[in-house]
């Protein structure tokens, strides 16, 4: 018997293992989760699985209407998630549809699908925005570290076309509608990997001095906006946080990934001198102030760089190593003969 895990839509909670009934139920009360079985090649939404369509359109009528093509901005895509370690979402366009991502973040796409490289984020291509809205749409993305450029990736053919994106290093990919979370998502600078075309890839300023100079972000951060898909990266493993109103959240500075926009962020020292001193997490932690949902990840990417620059060999030496006490003459017995 096939077992099922879930995966909440704009969560990295897992759910599982459930057996079919379990399932059924789950499903049910949850058609737009990720789900995932032995057999299958990656997750895929639960309405999308012929095991739960017809537990899935009994609750169709409780579903909230869809906005309608005029309201909507972003386009509407299909995706599935695959891989765990090293993630990569694989995104399903139909005809005339576009998705955005990072320069350099592409996988494969399916031959139909074009590659144009554009401004800014795309938002303005195709809805009547200039060349100085194009150029703003760009400055901002150098102010947050990324290139001037976004690929936009359209598919020109019929039928369903495919396009993929890996994430950068080892860690989590998440998909965020961001419709689901007030429209706006406050995020680490480099987080952003990929999106629907309509989502907005703008700056977010730290107002306060402190939170700037210690928050481990800087001054600036991404901020995403719009109500369509975007899949964001993080560092190891993420965990999701709801913080009521005024309750608050100790993080070390790193471990902040991305915030809604309600929730309040800022900085305090982590205790007294001998705990600044000797305590290892450095000076400040960043405190996070609901109500809202935040999301941490276990393994920033500054942290990983810096054990691997510690562990890097040292005016041309060897790498330090984890390995026998007996240092170099362990290294002739292993056969780590570098000499």
């Amino acid at each position: 018997m096939s077992h099922w895990y879930f995966v909440s839509a704009g969560s990295s909670q897992r759910i599982g293992p459930l057996d079919p009934d379990a399932a059924q139920a789950h499903a049910k009360a949850h058609p737009n989760d990720l789900c995932w079985r032995e057999g299958l090649s990656g997750w895929q939404k639960a309405r999308a699985m012929p095991e739960f369509a017809e537990a899935v359109e009994t609750t169709a009528p409780q579903l909230p209407p869809l906005p309608s093509a005029a309201s909507r901005r972003s386009d509407e895509i299909d995706f599935r998630i695959v891989g765990n370690d090293m993630p990569f979402v694989e995104v399903e366009l139909d005809p005339g549809e576009s998705a955005i991502a990072e320069a350099g973040a592409l996988m494969y796409k399916d031959a139909h699908v074009q590659m144009d490289t554009v401004f800014g984020d795309g938002s303005h291509t195709g809805q009547g925005g200039g060349f100085m809205d194009k150029l703003f749409s760009a400055g901002k993305r150098v102010l947050t570290g990324e290139s001037l450029f976004t690929t936009m990736f359209t598919h020109t053919g019929q039928g369903k076309a495919k396009v993929a994106f890996a994430a950068p290093y080892p860690g989590t990919v998440l998909a965020m509608k961001l419709d689901e979370h007030g429209g706006r998502l406050i995020c680490q600078k480099d987080s952003f990997l990929a999106g629907a075309r309509g989502v907005t890839v703008g700056i977010h300023l730290q107002r306060k001095i402190l939170t700037g100079l210690f928050g481990g972000e800087g001054f600036i951060m991404q901020k995403l906006e719009g109500d369509g898909w975007v899949f964001v990266h993080a560092g190891g493993t993420l965990v999701e946080r709801e913080l009521a109103s005024g309750e608050r959240l100790d993080v070390d500075t790193g471990c902040v990934m991305a915030y809604h926009a309600t929730v309040s962020m800022d900085v305090r020292p982590v205790g007294g001198i001998k705990s600044m001193l000797f305590g290892g997490e450095g000076v400040f932690l960043a405190t996070l102030t609901g109500p809202g949902k935040v999301w941490l990840q276990s393994l920033p990417f500054s942290r990983m760089a810096g054990r691997m620059l510690a562990a890097a060999p040292q005016g041309g030496g060897q790498a330090r190593g984890e390995g026998s006490v007996l240092g170099g003459l362990g290294r002739m017995l292993d056969g780590d003969n570098g000499f």
